[in-house]
């Protein structure tokens, strides 16, 4: 799959969108210094060539109580792998959920309040049989956590 030619109008209209998504066509045209239809054909073709995804909420879990996050890497039987990775993705302390290479099979990022509340979480999940082994990390300080990054450079 290659990549998408963006021209510098594409490059300009995500960038806006990235930091505030919530603007309408009329307030990105402004900004961009286009008409608001073509600022709109431009933004459907980057909704149709599956470049945005979607438009969300990012929200600081810090601010509602989810004061700990961890990365938990989990070994898991061949054959249940999958099956595994979406009984984890259904969890809602879970922000994501990774199949990865090396020595654990899958590795989730989640949110807790505190440390009971993780240690719960890591104990029920470790019901499932088919978890072999897991090893968690706690995250102490965030020195970069963006949704989006910077991709305009050279």
């Amino acid at each position: 799959m290659s990549a998408l030619q963006l021209d510098d109008l594409d490059k300009q209209i995500l960038s806006v969108l990235m930091q505030n998504c919530n603007k309408s066509v009329r307030e990105v045209a402004k900004i961009v210094g286009k008409s608001p239809s073509l600022v709109l054909k431009r933004v459907k073709r980057l909704y149709e060539q599956g470049l945005i995804k979607k438009c969300e909420a990012v929200l600081d879990y810090l601010k509602l109580g989810y004061g700990l996050t961890a990365l938990i890497l989990f070994k898991v039987e061949g054959a249940y792998i999958e099956e595994v990775e979406k009984e984890l993705a259904k969890e809602p302390r879970v922000r994501g959920v990774y199949d990865i290479t090396g020595q654990y099979d899958i590795a989730v990022l989640a949110v807790f309040r505190d440390v009971s509340d993780l240690n719960a979480f890591i104990k029920r999940i470790l019901k499932n049989p088919h978890i072999k082994e897991s090893v968690t990390s706690v995250i102490l300080k965030a020195v970069k956590d963006e949704i989006n990054i910077e991709y305009f450079a050279p």
